[in-house]
Parts: C-alpha cells; sequence; structure tokens
C-alpha cells in the first residue's frame, strides 16, 4: 500500500525514501526547468520542487472520473548548486562538467534543496539550505572524475555519496540535502498528512 507519490526520476531520492522506510509509488514530472531572468536561487528552487508537485497532482486529477475520489499526496524535489549566486545545474558535457568543478575547487559553496507536497490541502513546501567546502582540484583530477560516469547527471557535477566524495572537506547542513533529499524537512511535510516513516517492507 502506497502512501503518496514522488514525482521524482532520480534514483538517489528513491534510495532515500526507501531508507527510512516509506511507501510510495514513482512517478517522474516532465516540466520546464528553466530559470526566470533574475531569479534567485531559493526562488528557483522552490518553484522547481513545487512545480513538479503540482504537474503530477493536476495530471492526476484530471484523469480522475469521480471528482470525490481520495488523491495521493504527491512529493516533489529540487537540489542545485549555488556559488556566489550563480546556479549550477547538471553538466552539458565534459567542459562544462571541469569547469564546474574547477569552479567549487578550494571554495565553499551552497547546495539548496527544496521539498513540496500537493495535495488536497494545497501546496506547502521547505527548503534547506547546506554548505558544502571543497578541496583544491586540479584539472586532471576533475577529467578523470568525469570519466568515471558519475558526474554527468548531477546538480554541481559531484555526488558527494558516490566517489565525489573526496573532493569534500566538510558539510554543515543536511546531508541527505546534498545527495538530493532532505529527509527530515521530507518527513515533516508527508507527516501533516499523517504520512509515517519506518514502515516495515
Amino acid at each position: 500500500m502506497s502512501d503518496f507519490i514522488l514525482a521524482s526520476a532520480s534514483p538517489r531520492r528513491v534510495d532515500l525514501l526507501k531508507q527510512i522506510g516509506m511507501c510510495f509509488i514513482q512517478l517522474p514530472a516532465a516540466i520546464d526547468e528553466s530559470r526566470h531572468p533574475q531569479e534567485h536561487p531559493q526562488d528557483y528552487v522552490l518553484r522547481m520542487a513545487g512545480n513538479k508537485a503540482r504537474h503530477v497532482w493536476n495530471l492526476l486529477q484530471s484523469q480522475v472520473r469521480d471528482r470525490d475520489a481520495v488523491l495521493l499526496p504527491v512529493l516533489g524535489a529540487d537540489t542545485t548548486v549555488v556559488l556566489s549566486e550563480r546556479i549550477f545545474t547538471k553538466p552539458r558535457n565534459k567542459a562544462d562538467a571541469v569547469d564546474t568543478l574547477l569552479a567549487l575547487s578550494g571554495r565553499r559553496h551552497q547546495v539548496l534543496s527544496a521539498v513540496a507536497v500537493c495535495g488536497s490541502e494545497g501546496l506547502q513546501s521547505l527548503l534547506s539550505e547546506t554548505w558544502v567546502s571543497f578541496k583544491e582540484l586540479s584539472p586532471v583530477q576533475c577529467e578523470r572524475y568525469w570519466e568515471s560516469g558519475e558526474p554527468h547527471d548531477k546538480a554541481g557535477a559531484y555526488a558527494i555519496q558516490g566517489l565525489g566524495a573526496v573532493f569534500v572537506k566538510s558539510i554543515q547542513g543536511s546531508y541527505s540535502g546534498v545527495v538530493g533529499l532532505p529527509l527530515v524537512e521530507t518527513v515533516e511535510l508527508l507527516s501533516r498528512y499523517d504520512i509515517t516513516y519506518w514502515n516495515k517492507p
């Protein structure tokens, strides 16, 4: 029995939810993820999470004939890496990934991870902000990391839970938020629908 719908194709978000024993259905949201001109990074990531949740919720509503039918709430999430107001999304290619990693090299950057739930109570969202410090990286290290295949679909071109862990000197905030889904905020939102965690498989 599923309690909610995850509007994401991310295997990392699936793993995090399974880690804390949550029961859900996965239904990825296909939306326009373009950033608005002059949009603040916090506003952008919250809008993306909300749009994903709302998109799937509206899709389900359009397919239900019975207006009194009870729909499962939809969880959306979005994560981005920010340095000096510049947003680093998934790298387009090797050169973009290397440029991103060298920009983060030896510096402290911010990881913004938003979660949103759309359901019978409307749309509600929360934001997690985490600071991550990188060690100094060389171009050769960055190129080798790209060749591993890991950074291809990662915001900021690295995965803290994978090979990219060797780049991280320190973290202040939510580890799960850097992976892609801040669990404290996620559980808080879902609890408003009486959805529990630590369920048996």
